[in-house]
Parts: structure tokens; C-alpha cells; sequence
């Protein structure tokens, strides 16, 4: 039970030690080895880090909590409205997408999962390092969280490099305290922590511009092999365009980026409607 959405796992307190570490490893050791605190520009690059660390905890937070998107329980498929266009159906028999554990039938871009054991709208995967699925409804959160993970690590890595190139002319005062200790491990923690951030922020990128979800990539794939091999080319159905897809994601008056002097409350984005996913597949 302690796997289910909702509950604190093993997975969720190792990113917040891992958050809290790096942070005080740069502020209180690299920061203040390197700039002070009592300094300017020891100040400003502690504020820097401090707002960026908070808002990786706040988004953090939201991509948790917040429910991925459900299916609503009276959903129906209306094969014949014209404010439907697309209608997914199963691999085998053309028949609408139905789910026997849930007992409904799926809207387009919907998928079971195992772990949540539940329908997820507009699912990507589900991540153990939120114990939640990612999908319609934090979608958005989750990827803005990343971004503030990857900025805050590379933020992080310039400090503490910058710390360890001042002090290495102190080498003999450094090593007798655990402030070399500290960075070391920081940096252990840091390089493939970034690497992975990095990788991750870039994938998803990638799936943005092209409207898919990391479910329909895989799925996307099969689907390529199949149409070439019959004669035929490919198109995700889903593909609107480049500027099409990137606005699915925000509004053109919304950016993506949200910064760490709102309110908490709007890093929860404001639910969309669940007509838009069936008219606009989005």
C-alpha cells in the first residue's frame, strides 16, 4: 500500500535529502568558503540558489500531489458528434478503447495504470520518484520542475567548482575539516544527477514538439515499422504542427516558466476542461 499515489515513499524522501544536501553543501560550505556570506556577492548567489531550491520544492510538491487526471466516471463516446474527430480504438476488432479493471471506456491518449489502478488521461509514465503518474493535469508541473532542477544543478556545479579553484591554494586548511568531504560527495551526488536531468529535460523537449506522449513514442514506433513495411508513411495523429504543439503545453500568453515569487497556489496550473483533450486533442 505504501507504493500507492498519495503516500510518502523511499523514492520521495531521497529527492528531498538529496535537495536538501546540495543545498546546504552550496550555500553553507561552497558559498561561504568561496564569497562569504557577509559579502554581496556571497548574498546574491546564496538569494539565487535559495529561490531556485525553493521552487524545486514547490514544483516538486505539486507534480507530487497533484492528480494526474482522471476519467470521468459518465465519459461516453460520441461516435457520431461532429465535435469529436478522433477516436481511438483497439489494435484488434476497430472496436472503441474500453477498460475492463475500470470498468469505462478510455478517451483518446488515456491509459491504465498498474500502480495508480486507475485510467490516466494523457498518460506519459508513471515515476516512482513522485510515486505519481505523470499526466494531463501535471504534466506541465512535472516538466517545470525538471527545468528548475537542471538550472539549480548546473547553478550548483559552477559554485562548488568555483569553491574547490579558491581553495585549492589552502589545501593544507581544507583538509582538516569536512568541507572537502562535503564537496566530494556534492559532486558524486551532482554529475549524474545532472546528466540525468539534463537527459530527461531534453526528451521531453522532444516529445513537446511533436505532441506525444512517452506512451504514444513507443507505440509511435511499432506504428512506423507497420507502415513501412505495408508501403505506407507514418503520421503521428496527434502532430499539430511545431508552434500548435508547443502552445498545447501553454497558452501563447502563458510561459512555461514559472517563477518562484507567486503565490504557491499558482504553481498549481488551473485544471483545463476535459472537453479540449477530445475536441482539440491536446
Amino acid at each position: 500500500p505504501m507504493g500507492r499515489p498519495g503516500y510518502l515513499t523511499l523514492p520521495i524522501f531521497a529527492v528531498l535529502a538529496a535537495i536538501g544536501y546540495v543545498y546546504y553543501t552550496t550555500v553553507f560550505v561552497a558559498v561561504a568558503g568561496w564569497l562569504g556570506l557577509s559579502t554581496a556577492a556571497g548574498v546574491a548567489n546564496a538569494a539565487a540558489f535559495t529561490a531556485l531550491a525553493a521552487a524545486c520544492l514547490a514544483t516538486y510538491y505539486a507534480a507530487v500531489s497533484r492528480d494526474p487526471g482522471r476519467v470521468p466516471p459518465a465519459f461516453l463516446p460520441d461516435v457520431e458528434g461532429a465535435e469529436t474527430p478522433v477516436h481511438e480504438v483497439k489494435r484488434k476488432g476497430g472496436d472503441l478503447r474500453y477498460c475492463q479493471k475500470c470498468g469505462h471506456y478510455k478517451p483518446p491518449r488515456a491509459h491504465h495504470c498498474r500502480v495508480c489502478k486507475r485510467c490516466v488521461l494523457k498518460m506519459d509514465h508513471h515515476c516512482i520518484w513522485i510515486n505519481n503518474c505523470v499526466g494531463h493535469e501535471n504534466y506541465k508541473i512535472f516538466l517545470v520542475f525538471v527545468l528548475y532542477a537542471v538550472i539549480a544543478s548546473f547553478y550548483s556545479m559552477i559554485l562548488i567548482v568555483g569553491s574547490v579553484i579558491h581553495s585549492a591554494p589552502k589545501d593544507e586548511q581544507l583538509s582538516s575539516d569536512s568541507s572537502r568531504t562535503l564537496i566530494i560527495i556534492c559532486g558524486i551526488i551532482l554529475c549524474p544527477l545532472t546528466l540525468a536531468l539534463s537527459v530527461l529535460l531534453g526528451w521531453h523537449i522532444h516529445l513537446i514538439l511533436q505532441n506525444k506522449t512517452t506512451i504514444e513514442y513507443h507505440e509511435g514506433v511499432r506504428a512506423m515499422w507497420l507502415a513501412e513495411k505495408g508501403g505506407d508513411l507514418y503520421h503521428h495523429p496527434y502532430d499539430l504542427g511545431v508552434y500548435e504543439n508547443l502552445i498545447s503545453v501553454r497558452s501563447p500568453k502563458q510561459i512555461l516558466l514559472y517563477t518562484p515569487l507567486h503565490k504557491f497556489a499558482h504553481l498549481y496550473i488551473p485544471k483545463n476542461s476535459f472537453l479540449p483533450i477530445l475536441n482539440n486533442v491536446c
